[in-house]
């Protein structure tokens, strides 16, 4: 019998325009189990999953018709039918999912903490997005804490491997690391294990819009936090910029205050969306030449260094910290149905979202 399904779809070439499918989902065949996306996490990351959607291959983990796609979320769903032996129904799991009512997954490589998706077309993808952890065998799972794992657990791990990167290289030797798009939870993460470092003892700059400055300068992250327009007070010290907005207005205004003072230009996210373009006009600006941070690559090497269960650990331990003060900056705001969706997509596509809350959506 099959069951009623619902996904919402964006434009690849134009975010702002969406659609939500209803459609009929049949039963899975050998191999493969239907599940129930319960609830999943909506932030500015997400819209960076968009715009990167040709470039990184976000479009191809959930495939959808012609021009439309899917931006993947993290979230928790249930296995509501399953032709997978050793995953019965009822089983809960964490991972990447569209954003849709169901999704079916092909598991491969069970094993006690999860599974990975073995469909044909995310063989090619990273391994880190495939990756679906069971709840009840997850030693970071807590119940209580759903909607935290959905918000920042993806974000952290990004903002651990960004300091991970960052300390590698002994931040490039330089005396300041500005953060732009400093509200962003992945800033924040990054800003907050800086801050805890002995390593670092350099100065964590905040750059972020006018609307999010007390926001962010009530963080406690960052040593100090401008405005966009006030990119030219920057000190002219040297720096190293870890670009989370993507804006090549803004990531000129950055190279050109601080030119050659500049010692490491990182690409990572985009959430001023519509002036996003990592490489447009990079080879004319002062200083080092932008380059993409890819967080699967960086986590790859530390695994092959650590193994995947020292990595786990480093991770846990920053993460459980974590936790703790993020509980202190960000208010839970759970959500359901389509008008719903559309209104904090719009609000996040807009800069408009309050940086102050998570949203938790269910459809």
């Amino acid at each position: 019998m099959s069951l009623e399904a619902t996904t919402f779809q964006t434009r690849k070439s134009n975010l702002a325009e969406t659609r939500f499918i209803h459609h009929a989902l049949n039963d899975p065949a050998t191999g493969q189990v239907v599940v129930r996306v319960q609830h999943f996490a909506l932030t500015a990351n997400n819209i960076t999953y968009g715009v990167a959607g040709d470039s990184i291959g976000y479009w191809k983990f959930f495939p959808a018709d012609g021009e439309w796609g899917c931006i993947p979320v993290w979230g928790f769903g249930e296995i509501v039918r399953s032709e997978v032996s050793g995953l019965s129904e009822g089983k809960r799991i964490y991972g990447y999912f569209p954003m849709a009512t169901h999704v079916v997954l092909e598991p491969t490589r069970l094993e006690a903490h999860g599974f990975s998706d073995g469909a044909e077309h995310r063989r090619d993808l990273p391994s880190i997005y495939n990756q679906y952890l069971l709840t009840d065998a997850d030693p970071a799972y807590r119940p209580d804490t759903e909607a935290e794992q959905m918000l920042y657990r993806p974000l952290f791990t990004t903002s651990f491997l960004l300091d991970d990167f960052l300390a590698e290289n002994n931040c490039f030797n330089a005396q300041m690391i500005i953060l732009t798009s400093a509200s962003s939870k992945t800033a924040i993460g990054l800003a907050h294990l800086l801050q805890q470092h002995g390593y670092s003892k350099r100065q964590v700059y905040g750059l972020t819009s006018a609307r999010n400055m007390d926001f962010v300068t009530e963080l406690g992250c960052f040593d100090a936090v401008y405005s966009y327009p006030d990119i030219d007070q920057l000190p002219k010290q040297t720096a190293v910029l870890v670009d989370m907005a993507g804006s090549t207005a803004i990531r000129a205004g950055v190279h050109n205050r601080l030119g050659s003072s500049l010692q490491h230009s990182a690409a990572v996210g985009a959430t001023h969306w519509q002036d996003a373009t990592v490489g447009r006009g990079a080879d004319r600006l002062p200083g080092p030449a932008p380059s993409m941070f890819f967080a699967p690559a960086q986590a790859q090497r530390r695994i092959s260094e650590l193994g995947r269960d020292g990595f786990e650990a480093r991770l846990a331990t920053a993460w459980q910290d974590f936790l703790q003060a993020a509980h202190r900056w960000i208010s839970i705001e759970e959500l359901s149905g389509e008008a719903a969706l559309q209104r904090i997509y719009d609000a996040f596509l807009q800069g408009q979202a309050d940086p102050a809350k998570g949203y938790i959506i269910a459809l």
